[in-house]
Order: C-alpha cells, then structure tokens, then sequence
C-alpha cells in the first residue's frame, strides 16, 4: 500500500527591473525559448541557492548547513577546540589526521585533488560534524596516537556512515543530497524547484557605462568603459514541497511544520544576487499562490506559452492567465487542489473566485502551518474537514 503524500505547490509572479540576476558563461542573462517566443530564464540552481540563503538568515549558525569540498578541515577545527567548547582538544597535526581517517570509509576523498579537500562539493550539517566527534566519545587521543592501521581499524568500529546518514538539518532535508560513490549517504530532496520563466517575451539590452579616474585632472575622458546586459522580465516562479518526503527527511512533526513554512517564507522572499550592486533588483512579488495537492504536482507554466502581450499591463495580465489556467486544469482534468491560499495584489471577481480572498502573507504562512500540521495527524481527511469548516 502505498504511503500517503502531501504537495504544497508555490506558484509566484514576480516583475523584475532591469537586471541580470542569472547569466552565462559570456555574461548574457539566461534565456529559453518557450511557445515560440524567447523568455528570460533564471535557473532553478539559482533560485535553489537564493533561496537556501534567504532561509538560513533565520536558522542559528549551529544548526544550518554548509556545502563545501573542506569536510576534511572543518572536522579537524572540532577536533582541535577546547573539550569545553565540545572539541577533543587535539593538536592540529593529529586533528587532522584523526580527521582524515574518520572520512576514509566514506569515499569521498581517494579522488580528490588536494588532501584536505573531498572529490566533490558535500551537502552536510554542521551538527552531523559535532555528532562525529561526540563518536569518539572521549578516545580522540587515544585513536589518534594509533598507528594508520590500527587506527584505521578502530575507524571501523564506528558508526560514521550512520551519523551522517541521520539528524539532517532542515536545509538537507528541503534540497537533498547526492553522494555517487556511497548511495548511503544520499538523501532525497523534499522540494523541486522550476526554472523561472518570462510570462512575456523579452529582449536583451545592453548598458554602457563609464567610471572616472578621480585623480586624473589633465585627461578628462573616462578612466574605464564597459557594458553589462539586462533584461526586465515578469516572472512565473514554481516550486513544490513534498510534506511526507519532508517528514521521512526530518523524522519530527514539529519540526516539518517549522520547515515547510520556512521554506515558502524563503522562496518567495528570495532573490538571486547577480549584479545586485548595479541593478538594485530585489522586489517582492505581486502574487503569492499556494495550491495543495495530494496527488500529484502541477506547474501552471502552460498558462503563458502563448506569451502575454502586455495590453493593459504584464503583470495583472499574467495573474488573470494564471487565474484562467488553474480554472482549466481542474475542469478539464476534475483534479482541483484540496485547498488553494493566495497572497495578490490585483483586482478582480474572476482572480478572486479563482484564488480565494487575498491573505496578507504572515496569515499565509499561519494558514501553511495549520494545513502542514493537520495533515501530519489525521492525513488528507483532516484537510477535507478543515476545508468544509471554512466553507
């Protein structure tokens, strides 16, 4: 039988001035072409590592995340501090090679370039490394005055695989984790997020800029000439958070109802920060739409792959093709979300019948806890209930 499942889907519309949040190799901002037409593009890598840094502002530095090829070297730091401060008080050469051993059964240094450096970048927590050195229970001195053999041995012992393999933080639980040569270790993502598209077509411009030499007083032309590409582009922004994939990743009730909020807070307020300093870009979206499904998810995007035309504005244009879209789907397919939440700032009855009254968006957050929370003790039928009430 299989296990029940929970998707909170995150529709955005956001407007973008000009800007180059996302570009590629030649500095040109990301595109794809889509119902014929060329959009701007943000990449869904992008927009996943906006907003991991927009949800870690509110996350205490011990519990957060960190991906690096440094495992290595952040371990023997544990290893080196004080015992008070839950180190082992090593010195720093046998911090380093205690360290060293301990990652051998993982794997994932034997390829790596430099020795304290892994093969590839690893997604871990910062707790997992204090849990490592809490296995040593108090032998770090012991182990380490080992010869590579025996010490190597002894390495064996521990549970190292397990450790982490477990007590994820919230970051690896929402992203996921990929580790190719110990399948042990990965972790399956919670949240899948789209790459962002233009509801519109676009077209790339070009900035030419100059900078003056403020000390040049006999030459009074510019000290510098470049140009940057922009664009400026309405949004259609999509994730979706699997609750029961979130639950399995996190283990505790209260802390995926703590998460899955985080995670739309973040999503909606993040923002890629490619050339922030000359673009000033950072705005807030026009149109936040939580849909919940129990099904399967469903990205809105068809609803501008004939483009907008921009007639009486591009963005309430793209929020009544959304409107429309959402409208269809569940007609035409009889799957229409077990409860839909939005936060706009258009008008209209048709936007209004579609996505429910606008909630100022704290309310939004309240009413995704509450539905997380009821559907993590009584399942899809304690949502049907909830839903009724509130009709």
């Amino acid at each position: 039988m299989s296990q029940p499942t929970l998707f909170v889907e995150v529709h955005i519309l956001q407007s973008l001035p000009p800007s180059n949040v996302n570009r590629d190799d030649s500095g040109t901002p990301k595109q794809a072409v889509y119902g014929g037409a060329r959009r701007a593009r943000v990449s869904s890598q992008a927009w996943k590592r906006a907003t991991r840094t927009e949800y870690a502002k509110h996350v205490p530095e011990t519990d957060r995340a960190t991906r690096t090829k440094r495992i290595a070297t952040l371990l023997a730091q544990r290893l080196a501090r004080s015992v008070d401060k839950g180190g082992a008080g090593l010195a720093k050469e046998p911090a380093d090679r205690l360290a060293a051993a301990l990652l051998e059964p993982l794997g994932i240094t034997k390829s790596a370039k430099k020795d304290d450096q892994s093969a590839y970048l690893l997604f871990f927590g910062k707790k997992q490394l204090d849990a490592l050195v809490r296995l040593l229970d108090g032998r770090a001195a012991e182990l380490a005055a080992l010869s590579d053999d025996d010490l190597n041995n002894e390495v064996k012992k521990l549970a190292v695989v397990k450790t982490l393999s477990t007590g994820h933080p919230a970051e690896v639980a929402l992203f996921g984790r990929m580790v190719a040569d110990l399948p042990a270790l990965n972790v399956d993502a919670s949240v899948q997020v789209a790459h962002a598209l233009s509801t519109h077509a676009v077209r790339t411009e070009f900035d030419y800029y100059t900078a003056v030499d403020d000390e040049n007083t006999e030459d009074h032309g510019a000290g510098m000439i470049g140009t940057v590409e922009f664009n400026s582009s309405t949004l259609y922004r999509y994730a979706v958070l699997g609750v029961h994939q979130l639950r399995d990743n996190l283990t505790d009730a209260e802390e995926t109802r703590k998460t899955a909020v985080g995670f739309v807070d973040a999503f909606a307020r993040s923002m890629p920060t490619g050339h922030q300093n000359s673009f000033a870009h950072r705005t807030l979206p026009h149109l936040v739409l939580l849909t919940v499904r129990a099904d399967q998810p469903v990205n809105l995007v068809s609803a501008y792959e004939e483009p907008v035309t921009g007639v009486t504005g591009l963005a309430s244009e793209s929020v009544v093709r959304l409107a429309d879209e959402l409208k269809a789907v569940g007609e035409t397919w009889g799957d229409k979300p077990l409860r839909t939440l939005a936060t706009y700032t258009a008008e209209g009855d048709k936007i209004t019948e579609v996505f429910g009254s606008s909630l100022p968006f704290p309310a939004l957050l309240d009413a995704v806890d509450d539905l997380v929370g009821k559907w993590l003790v009584g399942g899809e039928s304690a949502l049907a209930e909830t839903a009724e009430a509130g009709a």
